[in-house]
């Protein structure tokens, strides 16, 4: 058999024809797909987010919550210590006044009230009037 050149030729301009429609059909749908894809990912993208979100959310809430009873573990860790001192000092003015006495060779004081009976010092009114007066500065 002899090639026809117009058979070939007319193969090709079928084989072309066909691949053009195939294109012209192929092409918006595929536009269509890769559009539907992008969406899911944006849309799983989305979905991601809040999920991190609502997971930073709760962390938060859930520390928020520790770090309160552990505030309130502390508070009353101090409430009941400050009770076990209180009722052991309670009745022992004698140990007060003993450690009273100590702090004051720390402080190296220059004036010290001294309480009376009636636990009210005695005050040196007429010393006010011997001490110099301190002027603000600029005057």
């Amino acid at each position: 058999m002899e090639d026809n050149p117009f058979l070939t030729f007319l193969g090709f301009l079928f084989v072309g024809a066909v691949l053009l429609l195939g294109g012209c059909w192929a092409y918006p749908n595929y536009n269509v797909y890769s559009q539907k894809l992008a969406g899911e990912a944006l849309l799983a993208h989305a979905q991601s987010s809040k999920e991190v979100a609502v997971a930073e959310a709760k962390a938060k809430m859930e520390s928020a919550t520790m770090l309160a009873d552990a505030e309130i573990a502390r508070a009353k860790g101090v409430a009941e210590a400050n009770k076990i001192i209180g009722d052991s000092l309670r009745g022992n003015s004698d140990y007060l006044h003993y450690l009273w006495i100590n702090n004051l060779e720390k402080l190296n004081p220059t004036v010290i009230y001294v309480p009376t009976e009636a636990n009210l010092p005695i005050l040196e009114a007429g010393r006010a009037n011997q001490l110099p007066l301190i002027q603000p500065e600029g005057k």
